[in-house]
């Protein structure tokens, strides 16, 4: 091992506190021994390995030799996931005398001087580069969000080849960017003259590993059904058909290659043939992350380490920033550094055989240092960086020798000719030597200045924008500019909005203008970027822009812009298509996708037919767009409210307010704060809205939305506040809690809450507030939701049962019934519940309209206005109250209330209505004869209910599970995410939009994301 035992404390030395393990102390001349200068740092940590050691030695102290100041900071695609840091620094290789590294904000890969910081060239990719390149002989790897891997001379970055991972050039919305619909992030890796790769992080919609000839970039072996491995998943008895995906810095140890699948543990390939070996996501479900290295046989991976060859783990190693010196490790966490070596003894196993065991044998550690996100090994120097710093300790007296001030955390160090390179998630990027010399500025700072008029004299295409400002309405969002030349229309709309501009032309010449202009305005990559593509098959998303324009036409007239291209982009509900000359615009609004449904409260509709009306969702889904939110969501155990979506928005509740998104390409539209909105369904108890009801529901352009004792009324399209309704006061003095919530034809229905009757919890009495997890209540009111005003209110004789309230057809239907008292304690003696009366009211007077008290045995209504039918049945699911006993149904004449028939029928799940159709895990039953139906339905693990619509069901099996009801249909999975505890899956709009429901989960599901799926035509891939 590099770094001795023997330490002293060093003269002077003011801030680390060190503890020596039984070393002796000598001298530290450190100081005074030159650097062994490494040539090159050619890989992401120094190598294959990923170790982030060198042997080859800096001699401090270092003096600052320049500062590069990237234009944009790092925009990282997942900066919420403590186990996904791949990407928050500009991450840099040394060769060939140039610090190199790719920009996740423009998608270009900068060459640098090593020597002065001076930017010696650029080349641009189609998307963010998120990976570190891979340096060999003259020449560097580079992949690509826009799914490619580049070969690039290092010298001046000329392109020599380049590869596509994925079939075809079709594109997602990804992280808030135009993307590869198999984005590679496979960070590359370079062995014995061969480059390997990989593209696409969704299993389900294929994953590609690929090894290339490093010279030639011939295919060596190429492996495609990774992704499609039915396996165990990480919860317990879960599997799925949901196998690996590529997120991470490759590895390369002997004749295995390790990938790196994001969230969860490494697999593992054959490196010679890609043949799969091992991938144990289900075993080590709590593990993973990227970051993953290479020590003594074994890969390192959230602080525990595993056998290479099997995958098993072997050790643990704890948590912190790592690096595996030869024979040992080094650890950094919580501001304290710590030396190992690995040892292995033998000890009894459980049987009292005696096995060998590998372990960490402390050596030395030193307190008081910052708290590391990155560290590596130089000689017997230990450098780490942390938030603003970065400090480096030798290794031969355990002392902090040197340090410096940086600007933002340092999550990037290298080390190479005699330079320490440190990059932050700030944008900047430090070289540092032992040469003493004031730093001086490099040619990057001074052209930070944007250029005001990067194409002089503009005039025409300036009064083209202001007049498609102004026409469309449309200021902020996805704009595509179709035949964009070079550039000048896409400078003026991003001069003048907040639009995310991608411009597409045909003439490779002209893109690569467009793109030196726009970086030099000081508006490339987060705001505009340009792709070379035929303008008739651009390869971007169904439904992606919200504005269609075209610098093309401008010039040429509306009949240069491909109409069905233009068509395709143009977003549903309200995308605008504004093209041709100033003063003779062609302008088109598109309208509702038709047969798109939508999902306007908890189970679909007031009808609670757990089923929209969307006609377009069904066969295989495919990904449309991902990305995170920051939006803190309650614990997925605690049941919190389903999504809502209609009119090509997406709405979603948290613990401390709502966020609205746009349903077709995943960006978000506003949010609004109500604090502690969802903080009593933050727990373990796995209750919430299976007894309470939504807290939320849309009408037309109104969102309304719940909270203790009134109902914010909200405009849909932008979050502004329109009003607040209060609880009507009864003569029993003022109510104190909003308890069901339902806006139906124009009158909002409510009712007051009963806070004696708090049901127990089902799972686990953690977390969260049941006293405020109300389900039953005594009052059912009537509101004009423009004025307030009460139109009317039923006091009930017994109770109200919110899961019983159903409303269609100028109709609210309801159950009058004596609490189920046993509910309120954990394991009741007795389990008696008398049976109640169903009736329905006139929806607007609330005069009754029939009634009946003939064995009202269920807990819950639904109904059919289409067929004039209302089921009652129970809600028998997992983690049920003690009254959902199941084992009936009832269905009943909506318009007079005689009883149609009743079953006795074994079923798991909340019924679904799908038009004449009753489905449940269970079974399938005739709506208006009760008589079963042929339905075969099986799943793995899941404890959510099913959402569907007349085409498919979704529900949890594993990850995400569907079935489609087409003739044909069959059940499938979309992997690589966990589905929420009850509803969070919904067929909208033409599309499934899943926003994330995992909060509080540690099982390692690929990803942690909100995602919108779309149907794929047959034959596509």
């Amino acid at each position: 091992m590099i770094i001795a035992q023997r330490a002293m404390r060093l003269r002077g030395m003011a801030h680390a506190i060190v503890v020596l393990l039984g070393a002796s102390a000598v001298p530290c001349w450190s100081e005074s021994v030159p650097a062994d200068v490494a040539p090159a740092w050619e890989a992401y940590r120094g190598n294959a390995a990923r170790s982030g050691f060198t042997p080859h030695r800096l001699a401090p102290p270092l003096s600052l030799q320049w500062v590069y100041e990237a234009r944009h900071p790092p925009m990282s695609a997942w900066p919420r996931s403590d186990r996904m840091p791949f990407d928050r620094a500009y991450q840099p290789v040394v060769t060939q005398g140039r610090v190199v590294f790719g920009s996740s904000a423009d998608g270009a890969v900068y060459g640098l001087d090593l020597d002065t910081g001076a930017t010696t060239w650029v080349f641009h990719t189609d998307a963010p580069v998120r990976f570190t390149p891979a340096a060999w002989r003259d020449r560097l790897f580079v992949v690509s969000d826009d799914g490619f891997l580049y070969a690039l001379t290092a010298a001046d970055g000329t392109l020599l080849w380049k590869r596509r991972g994925g079939p075809s050039q079709q594109m997602v919305t990804g992280n808030g960017r135009v993307i590869s619909k198999w984005p590679a992030r496979g960070g590359p890796v370079v062995v014995d003259d061969t480059v390997y790769w990989a593209a696409g992080i969704w299993p389900s919609d294929r994953v590609y590993l690929n090894a290339l000839d490093a010279a030639s970039g011939e295919v060596r072996w190429h492996n495609d059904d990774a992704g499609a491995l039915y396996m165990p998943q990480p919860h317990p008895t879960a599997e799925a058909t949901s196998g690996v995906a590529a997120q991470g810095h490759l590895l390369v140890a002997g004749d295995h290659l390790l990938v790196p699948t994001g969230r969860a543990v490494p697999a593992s390939f054959d490196r010679k043939t890609g043949r799969f070996e091992y991938f144990h996501l289900q075993k080590y479900g709590h593990q993973g992350g990227t970051p993953t290295m290479l020590s003594q046989g074994m890969f390192l991976n959230s602080g525990m380490a595993f056998d290479i060859d099997t995958g098993q783990q072997v050790a643990t190693v704890g948590a912190g920033q790592l690096a595996a010196t030869d024979g040992g490790l080094v650890r950094s966490a919580g501001g304290t550094l710590e030396a190992f070596d690995w040892e292995t003894s033998e000890k009894p196993d459980r049987k009292g055989q005696m096995v060998p065991v590998t372990a960490l044998r402390p050596r030395w550690k030193v307190d008081g240092l910052p708290d590391a996100s990155a560290l590596i090994v130089a000689g017997d120097h230990v450098v780490l960086g942390g938030p603003g710093q970065v400090v480096m300790v030798d290794g031969t007296c355990q002392a902090r020798v040197w340090s410096a001030d940086v600007t933002g955390r340092v999550y990037g160090l290298a080390a190479a000719g005699g330079m320490l390179l440190v990059s932050t998630d700030a944008g900047f990027i430090y070289g540092f030597a032992a040469t003493a010399r004031p730093p001086h500025a490099v040619q990057q700072t001074p052209a930070l200045v944007p250029v005001p008029a990067p194409y002089g004299d503009n005039a025409p295409m300036a009064e083209a924008a202001a007049e498609i400002l102004k026409r469309s309405g449309i200021t902020t969002g996805y704009c595509v500019d179709l035949g964009c030349g070079d550039g000048r229309l896409a400078f003026e709309l991003a001069k003048r909005s907040q639009l995310q501009i991608y411009a597409v032309g045909d003439d490779a010449q002209q893109v690569e203008q467009a793109r030196a202009k726009l970086s030099a305005a000081g508006v490339y990559g987060p705001q505009v970027t340009v792709h070379c593509r035929p303008l008739n098959d651009t390869g971007y998303p169904h439904y992606l822009a919200n504005l269609v324009v075209s610098a093309r036409s401008v010039l040429q007239g509306a009949s240069a812009v491909p109409e069905t291209e233009a068509s395709r982009l143009q977003r549903p509900y309200g995308g605008v298509i504004c093209i041709g000359k100033p003063g003779a615009m062609y302008v088109a609004f598109r309208g509702p996708l038709v047969g798109g449904g939508s999902w306007t409260h908890q189970y679909a509709n007031a009808a609670n037919t757990l089923a929209s009306d969307d006609q377009l969702v069904k066969g295989r889904l495919s990904m449309l767009w991902f990305r995170e939110v920051a939006l803190d969501l309650p614990s997925r155990h605690g049941r919190a409210p389903a999504p809502l979506a209609a009119q090509g928005r997406l709405f979603h509740a948290g613990i401390d307010g709502i966020v609205a998104l746009d349903a077709y390409n995943g960006r978000e539209l506003w949010r609004y704060e109500i604090p502690g909105l969802l903080q009593p369904y933050d727990g373990e108890q796995l209750m919430g809205v299976a007894g309470t009801g939504s807290k939320f529901c849309l009408h037309h352009d109104s969102l309304y939305v719940c909270d203790r004792d009134h109902c914010l009324r909200l405009a849909a399209e932008t979050g502004e506040l329109l009003g607040t309704l209060t609880l009507p006061k009864g003569p029993d003095g003022p109510p104190d809690t909003w308890g069901y919530l339902a806006c139906v034809d124009g009158i909002l229905y409510g009712t007051r809450a009963n806070p004696e009757h708090v049901v127990t919890y089902r799972f686990v009495d953690r977390g969260g507030d049941m006293s405020r997890l109300l389900t039953e209540s005594d009052r059912l009111f009537a509101l004009d939701p423009q004025s307030g005003g009460l139109l009317w209110q039923y006091d009930a004789k017994d109770s109200i049962r919110h899961n019983a309230i159903a409303i269609g057809q100028g109709k609210v239907c309801l159950i009058d019934r004596p609490l189920a008292l046993f509910d309120r304690v954990k394991k009741p003696e007795e389990k008696v519940h008398v049976t109640g009366r169903l009736m329905a009211l006139d929806a607007a007077t609330g005069a009754l309209l029939w009634a009946t008290d003939e064995d009202i045995f269920g807990t819950m209504l639904a109904l059919s206005g289409e067929h004039g039918v209302l089921l009652m049945a129970y809600q028998p699911t997992r983690f049920r109250l003690d009254s959902e006993f199941g084992g009936r149904m009832a269905a009943y004449d909506l318009n007079t209330g005689q009883r149609l028939w009743q079953v006795a029928a074994q079923y798991h799940s909340r019924p679904m209505i799908v038009a004449t159709t009753i489905y449940a895990q269970g079974g399938a039953w005739d709506l208006r004869t009760g008589q079963p139906q042929p339905f075969q339905f099986g799943r793995s693990y899941g404890c959510g209910i099913l959402a569907g619509c007349p085409n498919m069901l979704l529900f949890r099996s594993a990850t995400l599970g569907y079935r489609d009801l087409t003739p044909d249909g069959a059940t499938l999975n979309y992997g690589g995410l966990r589905p929420g505890c009850w509803i969070n899956a919904l067929p909208v709009g033409g599309l499934v939009l899943v926003p994330d429901a995992s909060a509080g989960c540690r099982c390692s599901y690929l990803n942690q994301a909100w995602i919108g799926l779309e149907p794929v035509p047959a034959g596509q891939p």
